[in-house]
């Protein structure tokens, strides 16, 4: 894929982030805020612009450390990524929009920009299940048509959409419990969330 590549990432509210994430000493609210930092951080050198649809001030607090741009929008998923999908594209008509999940700790910046470089077109990234999305890339200029939620990724290759699999196993793992968290760290979570998590290994 030749165009630029701009993306949004929504994140909900801590306190509402990642309520299947279960565990007796696990800070659900301190683990949401630090994954969808270290996804954030390790997408930066891939993306040209990365917008945060967040309304949670703390969220926004740690993305201005970053450098990143946050805008607060609509709290539903695909709400906030057509919301988000369009302030990039007043920016840039005919750019290549994705909306990328921000529960990705182990996300590698190389995997990332393998994965978008291989994609021809409209294409997402299914989850390690096969069921779920991680990343949705729009034609150069043409609409994302988000789909999120429960089968997304067999909603988005109905919708047209190419399956992007190939060697980035650290983009199709998000992490959704405790199990998923596990997993992660098999293959190295980033430095917010492995510091998060410290206190309890």
């Amino acid at each position: 894929m030749g165009a630029e590549v701009d993306l949004v990432v929504p994140v909900k509210t801590l306190e509402r982030a990642k309520s299947r994430l279960v565990g007796a000493r696990l800070d659900r609210p301190a683990l949401a805020l630090a994954f969808a930092l270290d996804t954030v951080a390790a997408a930066l050198p891939v993306a040209r612009r990365v917008l945060v649809v967040t309304s949670d001030p703390a969220v926004a607090r740690g993305l201005r450390a970053l450098g990143v741009e946050s805008a607060a929008g609509p709290e539903g998923l695909n709400e906030a990524l057509r919301f988000g999908s369009s302030v990039l594209r007043e920016r840039d008509p005919g750019s290549v929009v994705g909306a990328l999940q921000a529960d990705l700790p182990a996300l590698r910046t190389a995997e990332l920009a393998l994965a978008v470089a291989a994609a021809r077109g409209r294409a997402f990234c299914p989850d390690r299940q096969g069921t779920g999305t991680t990343l949705l890339l729009s034609e150069p200029g043409g609409p994302l048509e988000p789909a999120f939620g429960t089968g997304s990724a067999a909603a988005h290759a109905a919708s047209g959409a190419t399956a992007l699999v190939g060697p980035w196993p650290s983009l199709r793992h998000d992490v959704d419990t405790a199990a998923d968290l596990d997993l992660a760290a098999d293959l190295g979570l980033g430095p917010r969330t492995a510091a998060v998590l410290s206190p309890v290994c």
